[in-house]
């Protein structure tokens, strides 16, 4: 499915990365996040935030929510 050399690497862990190419990336070694909120590569938030819309066009869809 990917070529050798593809920029997007499956494999590649995101606190691996460099700090401005993955929002969990930079830092010395296998550091933690290291950020008080941790964000997209887009500047949105991460980690915890719900992202979905409130007014979505098909909340009347879902019946009941999804359990752990």
């Amino acid at each position: 499915m990917f070529s050798i050399g593809d920029a997007h690497d499956p494999t590649q862990k995101q606190f691996l990365s460099n700090g401005t190419s993955a929002p969990h990336g930079g830092g010395e070694g296998r550091a933690p996040i290291g950020r008080k909120k941790p964000a997209t590569p887009w500047g949105f938030p991460a980690l915890g935030r719900r992202s979905r819309k409130r007014k979505k066009y098909s909340d009347n869809l879902i019946l009941r929510c999804r359990t752990k």
